[in-house]
């Protein structure tokens, strides 16, 4: 019995795989937050390299990946694919359970697939620096990485939250040449008043997002960056699912079940899309997406038009919204705190095509203390949810044999703080409030109503 399928470098994918070629219906169009119109290229073209805005706004089924991107994926890519033998003698379980490990990158998340991609094109278009956010660390090491590997500059607004509770992820930024400040900042006019009106506040993506789009629009030289959500982030990270179809079919199976962790939707999208035309065509399969009770924008939000951050400076998208002002919890799996889905999963959602689940830290954290008992890698605290959701998965029918794959998005080498705190007993589970989510919700753009 294989522990692990492995690929070699040649077989890189050469294309990503556009799903919204394929979507049963076309997405809602994004929104200009000024004018409530349907955003075009020159709306983007201030903070988005040309190449970037074509990706997310093109109906072509496959994009050719840059040789030049290849290139870097190659210091990690292929990622392996692991048969989770010891879990499942563990769960005393028939199904089959395999798992996309992409912890392997240098950075030790998914991250890297979409930042190598927009340096790269940011790079091509002659910019010579980078701003973006990040909340728990993961999106800011990868893109400073990315940055590295072209020449660029990189700025960082990291959530204040896990600033203070992953200072590692700050210095692996640092190391690879990336300028990490804590959001709320100084550095900003948005940063200073909402420090003023909040002294105290643990920030969220949505402030941090605010920061980096100012910083960017202020600077010719810069452009924005962004590590889900967006069209073209999903693009970029269908890589993954593409590996793992392929090295499936060399383990001669074909998954029932695909699981991944949800926050702003860029690990579970670029799992989930290689399979659903197979879905469309009449496959037998289901597609769970795993979120936090404690920032549960599919499970407890709304399908709605939102700005994605909180002043209100991105286009507006037709996603499942907790509401652009809402701030969560300083739960440990940073890096879903976050109050929108990916327009795409959103989508996906609402067709039926993706059931959204929500799950606790306290469940989340045991799963990933047994997996890394059992399969020796220690989880990032994002990639326990995608864990216990395969476990759930598996134990439903203790008799059925069935196949599951899920993405381990990340190691949790960097986040020994929360292991610290789950071990110790100082985490709770927390579900955020209904009363709060509704009051968030009240303050969503007009363009709703």
């Amino acid at each position: 019995m294989k522990t692990k399928i492995l690929l070699d470098e040649e077989e890189i994918p050469r294309r990503w795989y556009n799903i919204m070629a394929d979507l049963p219906s076309p997405l809602d169009p994004p929104l200009h937050p000024q004018t409530g119109k349907p955003v075009v290229p020159d709306d983007l073209s201030a903070i988005f390299p040309m190449d970037l805005i074509r990706q997310e706004m093109s109906p072509e089924r496959f994009i050719d990946i840059p040789e030049d991107v290849r290139d870097v994926l190659r210091l990690w890519r292929p990622s392996p694919l692991y048969r989770a033998n010891r879990l499942e003698k563990f769960l005393k379980t028939p199904a089959r359970i395999y798992y996309k490990y992409e912890g392997v990158s240098p950075p030790g998340s998914h991250k890297p697939n979409t930042a190598v991609a927009q340096a790269y094109y940011n790079m091509k278009e002659g910019k010579e620096r980078i701003a973006t956010e990040t909340g728990a660390g993961q999106w800011g090491s990868a893109l400073a990485l990315a940055t590295s590997k072209f020449g660029l500059e990189c700025k960082v607004f990291m959530v204040r939250v896990s600033y203070d509770q992953k200072p590692y992820r700050k210095f692996i930024m640092q190391a690879y040449g990336g300028e990490v400040v804590a959001s709320p900042s100084q550095d900003t006019k948005t940063g200073r008043a909402l420090l003023a009106e909040f002294p105290d506040t643990p920030g969220s993506l949505g402030m941090a997002i605010s920061e980096a789009l100012e910083d960017a629009s202020s600077r010719d030289d810069t452009n924005y960056a962004l590590g889900s959500v967006l069209n073209h982030v999903v693009l970029h990270q269908t890589i993954v699912g593409l590996e793992a179809k392929k090295q499936l079919e060399i383990a001669g199976e074909y998954p029932d079940v695909v699981i991944g962790c949800c926050g702003g939707g860029s690990n579970f999208a670029g799992l989930v899309a290689p399979f659903v035309p197979d879905y469309l065509e009449g496959k037998k399969i289901e597609f769970h997406g795993y979120e936090p009770a404690s920032c549960p924008s599919m499970t407890a939000g709304k399908l709605a038009y939102d700005s994605g951050d909180v002043a209100m400076m991105t286009p507006l998208l037709y996603m499942y919204t907790l509401g652009h002002d809402f701030v969560p919890p300083g739960i440990h799996a940073g890096g879903l705190r976050y109050h929108g889905m990916a327009p795409i999963v959103s989508a996906l959602v609402r067709e039926g095509i993706v059931q959204p689940k929500s799950v606790h830290q306290m469940e989340c954290f045991e799963a990933g203390i047994l997996f890394a008992r059992t399969e020796g890698i220690i989880p990032a605290p994002e990639s326990n949810h995608a864990i216990r959701g395969a476990i759930i998965e598996a134990m439903k029918d203790p008799k059925e044999e069935k196949t599951i794959l899920f993405n381990l998005s990340g190691h949790g080498f960097m986040d020994m703080t929360a292991y610290d705190d789950y071990l110790s007993g100082k985490l709770e589970d927390y579900e955020y409030p209904a009363e709060l989510v509704q009051e968030s919700l009240k303050h969503l753009p007009k363009v709703n109503l």
